[in-house]
């Protein structure tokens, strides 16, 4: 059987639906999708990425992903970055990872999040 990933879901804290919005929303430029009703209750905010959707849902004993995370292949990372720091999230370079430019920047709650971009290979011709 072949799978697919529908959609991962990141842990918050209660009350954060807001700051979630302003930099998963604001910042990355996620696309809200609407919670069905019988589970808006629970709180949290869900975004839709492209190809994943992502679900953030409060957790009462709420504690930061600090190691685990999401990776997001972005356009124009450089602007991305520059915007990220401008908001005081603080973008965090790691190891070379072939073919890719990156970095970490945790969001609002102390979650990590890696932010990708393919490195375009230009061919001398050789």
């Amino acid at each position: 059987m072949a799978a697919e990933i529908h959609h991962v879901q990141v842990a918050i804290p209660a009350g954060g639906e807001e700051r979630a919005r302003g930099f998963y929303g604001g910042l990355l430029g996620f696309a809200e999708l609407p919670k069905p009703a019988n589970l808006a209750r629970r709180g949290g905010v869900w975004f839709g990425t492209g190809n994943l959707d992502l679900h953030l849902g409060v957790d009462p004993a709420f504690r930061p992903a600090t190691k685990a995370h999401i990776a997001y292949r972005v356009a124009d990372l450089p602007a991305l970055r520059r915007r990220l720091a401008e908001a005081g999230h603080t973008p965090v370079d790691d190891e070379p990872l072939p073919g890719y430019d990156r970095f970490y920047v945790d969001d609002p709650f102390g979650n990590r999040v890696e932010l990708l971009e393919e490195l375009c290979v230009v061919s001398t011709g050789r």
